[in-house]
């Protein structure tokens, strides 16, 4: 079965991805709707509709600018390898600042490979996907991962030195795909465990398997970690968190200024360039937007409905259709499971205070600091609760993954006890987010429409019938 499955991954995902991106690359800064349809008429359509989506004229400015940061990231992978760097495979939930740290080593990450791969390459890289399944890797395990991991134990995709292992206990499924990567093709893995115990002995015991990590990696790169070069990351670091802040305290108006992208945007740069000024670039130019259209009252609907929580991951096989979609439906997206990194400023004061600053960034990275809580349910019902008091949502939306089967165990305590403590209701779907086969896009589509016409809008227009009664 690989074999004959084998024929259409000749050209890996990585390599695909790199084509692609260097062509946008050329793209100029500011792009007119003409030149944008000469583009887009020549590129398949699953490229085309990414390609539209991100550089609508709402959230065009930004997106070229995201574009061409994530170019440069795959680009610069590229150039580390020929130049005898190391690159080290991630996953979403580690912090690439800690690898672009060292002059010697480049971090990739797998979900990130993936997602490109789905929004930018034609067939949405559904090859990569059936040549694992052909090797026998179950069904039940992560798209996330498998799609790329999938293009690698092909044996034609760009081959990575090192993986680092930070999912055990928060996404089982991304840990054993990257194990069985790890052991299939001989790349030595290096596992940060996190312990479920989230009392200061819990985190004591944590930040020493960091620092312990952080010495695996020295003597696997063959570099000490200079304390100059990782200030000026830190720093960045710093920068970052503070206009990702900015955003965050943005979406707190209504109707919310922050385009439905940004959220997808800003953890795009918080799992591939945080820690270089690239990543600050992109993040500055969504501040300035979001602030551009706070002042000026722009709302692409004649009115904001729904203020929407994702309690998990997005979907990424079609942007155009669910984020500017629901933005032109008057649905904001404020918000999911991905952006709840928590980012704080970092002393910068010692090498130490660096290290111990970058460990509570990685402990409070999305899904480790919820489904690898010492009780997922409490630890991601209180992100939840937080969040949509804090950003004013008035629904939330639960896309379940097949793979996240630990997730689906207390959905329903979440659903109850949102609804009871911060009156919001739920709205619970199936859905792979990085494959279409499982719920298609109008099915998402439909069932959003409905819950927000039928169970979000007239709640919101009793609230407003009982403030008037009561005055």
């Amino acid at each position: 079965m690989p074999e004959v499955i084998g024929t259409t991954v000749k050209e890996g995902l990585f390599d695909r991805i790199l084509s692609l991106l260097s062509l946008l690359d050329r793209i100029p800064e500011y792009l007119s709707d003409e030149e944008l349809e000469g583009v887009s008429a020549f590129l398949p359509d699953d490229v085309a509709s990414t390609m539209n989506a991100f550089f609508h004229p709402r959230v065009r400015r930004a997106g070229i600018k995201y574009m061409k940061m994530v170019s440069r990231w795959v680009q610069e992978a590229k150039r580390a390898k020929q130049e005898g760097r190391k690159v080290i495979l991630m996953p979403f939930n580690f912090t690439p600042e800690v690898i672009h740290a060292f002059e010697g080593a480049f971090p990739l990450t797998s979900e990130v490979l993936t997602t490109l791969g789905v929004g930018g390459l034609e067939g949405q890289g559904q090859r990569y996907w059936d040549y694992a399944m052909g090797l026998g890797i179950p069904d039940h395990l992560c798209s996330s991962s498998t799609i790329e991991l999938g293009s690698m134990l092909a044996g034609n995709d760009f081959e990575v030195d090192g993986i680092i292992s930070a999912t055990p206990g928060g996404c089982d499924a991304n840990a054993k795909i990257h194990e069985l990567v790890s052991h299939y093709l001989d790349i030595p893995q290096f596992i940060l465990e996190k312990p479920v115990d989230n009392t200061e002995r819990g985190k004591e015991l944590y930040r020493r398997y960091f620092h312990t990590l952080v010495e695996e990696l020295e003597e696997f790169i063959g570099e000490k970690l200079d304390e100059d070069r990782l200030r000026f990351v830190v720093e960045n670091c710093n920068r970052a968190s503070e206009l990702y802040l900015e955003l965050w305290e943005m979406r707190k108006n209504i109707p919310c200024p922050v385009p439905n992208l940004f959220s997808f945007f800003s953890y795009g740069c918080r799992f591939t360039m945080w820690g270089r000024p690239e990543a600050v670039e992109c993040l500055e130019i969504m501040v300035e937007e979001s602030a551009r259209r706070l002042e000026t009252g722009a709302y692409p609907a004649e009115k904001e409905i729904a203020r929407c929580g994702w309690l998990y991951t997005g979907i990424y096989f079609d942007f155009a259709n669910l984020y500017n979609w629901m933005e032109e439906q008057g649905y904001s997206y404020l918000w999911d499971v991905l952006n709840l990194c928590y980012p704080q400023p970092i002393s910068i004061a010692s090498r130490e205070s660096m290290i111990d600053g970058l460990a509570e960034a990685n402990w409070n990275m999305p899904m480790t600091r919820q489904m690898g809580g010492d009780s997922m349910s409490l630890c991601w019902l209180d992100d939840a609760i937080h969040t949509i008091k804090e950003l004013n949502a008035n629904c939330a939306i639960f896309c379940g993954h097949h793979a996240c089967k630990q997730t689906w165990s207390v959905i329903s305590i979440l659903r109850t006890e949102l609804m009871e403590r911060a009156g919001a209701p739920v709205l619970c779907l199936q859905g792979d987010s990085w494959m279409k086969r499982m719920t298609p896009i109008s099915v998402i589509q439909r069932e959003v429409d409905e819950f927000v016409k039928n169970v979000v809008a007239p709640r919101r227009k009793g609230r407003k019938k009982a403030t008037r009664k009561g005055g």
